[in-house]
Parts: structure tokens; sequence; C-alpha cells
């Protein structure tokens, strides 16, 4: 069973939480703030910790760094309030996984807690290989599949992992890029679905309806583009292009990271540019490339 620790100094958002992870069958333990949840964690030993901002005693930022640093194997997740975006995103480029708006928190919290859960648990069985790896470059180029999306970033995180580019906190992070940057690709790019549509979506996987995406993958305007992914991987760094064969976007329109950000792309670009070194985009719009470089201590 999953065990997820939670940080919440409110009793009532706190039961909310308890009572929606506990219903989905998670195994749930609750601190009241970062300090208590920072004793917990080696008798409790997580899979993942979702955390409150704002708390006593010990902020959630600084419980971020801590863990961080002293079990970063284990993801952790941000709860938000409005208004506190710069602090998320300074929580994102200290070794936060992901952050969620609290008023996105009843529609999007397991989808988060699933999205990073399963960049968590990316396979490492040709780790010992892959260190006496001088250097790979590998191509791809992907049909409009979201089961395609998965394999890829787990190859890349393997890589990373076992060229030692990063620790198991910066592997969950490069594989939380990569992967918003594929959907990206796919969705925004490819099949130029909005925000709207892609959550107008989930209700139609729930309801047995053909979706959207499929609909749109089967027509000629669509049905022929392509996702085309490089990697390139060194002990030194990793550069991940993914393009689109979409129209593409005005990059120099993106939104400030410290403003509010509640739409799925925005957070999505957020934590793309939080957690890798260096964002490119072409001038097109319908690429990106991705830099990361080998941390200091690896």
């Amino acid at each position: 069973m999953t065990r997820i620790l939670v940080a919440e100094d409110s009793p009532t958002q706190a039961f909310q939480i308890q009572t929606k992870l506990v219903d989905e069958g998670y195994e749930v333990q609750m601190a009241g703030d970062g300090q208590q949840a920072l004793e917990m964690v080696p008798k409790f030993w997580p899979h993942l910790i979702l955390t409150d901002m704002e708390m006593p005693v010990m902020p959630g930022l600084e419980l971020v760094e801590i863990c961080t640093t002293q079990y970063p194997a284990i993801p952790i997740i941000l709860i938000t309030a409005k208004g506190s975006d710069t602090t998320a995103v300074e929580a994102l480029e200290r070794g936060a996984a992901a952050y969620l708006p609290k008023s996105l928190l009843d529609e999007k919290l397991f989808a988060t807690i699933d999205e990073v859960l399963d960049v968590m648990e990316a396979d490492n069985s040709y780790a010992q290989l892959i260190q006496s790896m001088d250097y790979n470059e590998f191509r791809f180029t992907l049909e409009n599949k979201e089961e395609l999306i998965r394999p890829l970033v787990e190859l890349v995180q393997q890589m990373a992992g076992g060229l030692d580019l990063c620790d198991d906190t910066g592997r969950v992070r490069l594989g939380m890029a990569v992967d918003h940057a594929l959907r990206n690709a796919l969705l925004h790019g490819n099949l130029q679905l909005s925000p709207e549509e892609i959550e107008a979506d989930g209700e139609l996987i729930v309801s047995g309806e053909p979706t959207l995406v499929e609909r749109r993958r089967a027509e000629p305007e669509f049905c022929d583009r392509r996702i085309h992914v490089t990697a390139k991987l060194s002990p030194e760094r990793a550069e991940i292009t993914v393009r689109d064969d979409g129209n593409g976007f005005d990059h120099s329109s993106l939104p400030d990271p410290k403003e509010e950000l509640a739409d799925d792309t925005g957070r999505g670009l957020v934590l793309i540019r939080s957690m890798m070194d260096e964002v490119q985009f072409n001038d097109q719009g319908n690429e990106i490339t991705m830099l990361k470089y080998r941390d200091a201590e690896a």
C-alpha cells in the first residue's frame, strides 16, 4: 500500500485531505507542521510527502529543503494558497517534485500524486551498465499516444541516474520536466487542445465515450503529426529536445513564474523552467530544449 505523509496545520483541511486519500486506498499519516512531519519520516517511511506551504514551527519550504537533503528518494508535493506562487517556484527550485494550488485540490490531487509516483518508480535495472557509458544520443519520432510517454521518461531517468548526473530527487525532477514537455507537445502542440478541452476529456474517459484526443488523432489535419525527441546524455549533462508538428506559440509571452498560475499549461512550464538548469525555445515555439547539468555533489 502506498504511504503518504501529509503536513497540514488546518484541522479542517487536514481532515478533508486525509479522508480523500484514505478513501482512495492510501495509507496516510498526518502531521500538524513541518517539524512534526520531519520527525515522522524515519518512522513511517512514506512513498510521498504532501505538505502545506504556510505552517507554524517549520513551514513547507523549509521542510522541502531539509527532506531533499536527508531523504532525496521521497518526492514532495507542495500545496499552495492563492498568491503564494513566488514561494512555490522557489520550492520547486529547491527540490519539490510538484506543486498544487489549493483551488485545484479537489480536481487535481490524485492526478498529481499519480504523476509523481509514476515518475518515481522508473526502473533502474541498467544502472550499473550505464555507469560505464561515456556518451549516449537517441532520437525518437513518436505517434500521438500517451502510453509512449512514460517509457521514454523512464529511459531518460535510467540514463541520467546511471551516469550519476543527479541524485534521486534530481532524477524525479528531470522525469517530471520531460513528462510535461512531452504532454505539452502531444496535447497542446500536435492536437491543439486547450486546458478546458483536456479537462472535459477526462470526464469522457470516465463515461466511456470517445474522447476528443481520440477523435482529433484521427482527423486529417492532425493524424500525421508526430513528436520528435532527441536526448543527448553524458556524465556532465543531459540535453533533451522535444519538437511537435503544431503551429507553435509565442514563447515571448510566457507568464512570469511569480504570477498566479492556475491552468495546467502555465504550471507545466513553471515546473519545467524550475526543474531544469536551462530552457530554450525555437523561434516558432514548437520546440523546447532542456538542459540539466551534473549535480555538484554527484
